[in-house]
């Protein structure tokens, strides 16, 4: 008698504890279809979702970009590499004194934390929605001022946060 009140009992605790288990599984086996069908329809992204690099260029199509090397420096892992060079005032690049001639960022060492978009000055580079990076090879993760400069459409949707 005793002994088979404690074998009944333990049954029943561990169909308990299996049914706790499956709690999860249980209340999402009917809630419906919650993938997403990318490409064929956009990716729903944040608001504040950082992704590849962009430089931007004013209306009057000059480059925002002066060349101050402010995003290099406050990359940490030095993802970042500006040249400067002298505007020629004839026809300048951007409205500074100075202008990029060689902006580059290596993807493969960026860790996509912002800190170049917070320390530029003139909102020269953004960290924009575009997610699709992937290459082939290596030298494809280095992107080039005109790569930058040439910012695409992303796929994307932003939903609110």
């Amino acid at each position: 008698g005793e002994r088979y009140l404690m074998t009944v009992t333990e049954t029943v605790k561990g169909a308990v504890e299996i049914l706790q288990g499956f709690r999860v599984t249980l209340t999402n086996l009917f809630r419906g279809q919650i993938t997403s069908q990318y490409p064929e329809e956009p990716a729903p992204v944040y608001p504040r979702f950082r992704a590849r690099h962009e430089l931007r260029r004013y209306e009057n199509g000059l480059e925002r970009c002066i060349g101050c090397m402010l995003c290099e420096a406050a990359c940490p892992t030095g993802a970042i590499h500006v040249e400067a060079a002298e505007n020629d005032p004839a026809n300048p690049v951007s409205p500074g004194e100075r202008y990029a001639r060689v902006w580059e960022v290596n993807l493969m060492r960026c860790v996509y934390c912002g800190d170049c978009e917070t320390a530029c000055p003139v909102e020269a580079v953004v960290l924009g929605h575009e997610f699709e990076t992937a290459v082939y090879t290596r030298d494809g993760f280095l992107w080039t001022k005109e790569q930058l400069l040439a910012p695409t459409n992303p796929n994307v949707v932003v939903r609110a946060e």
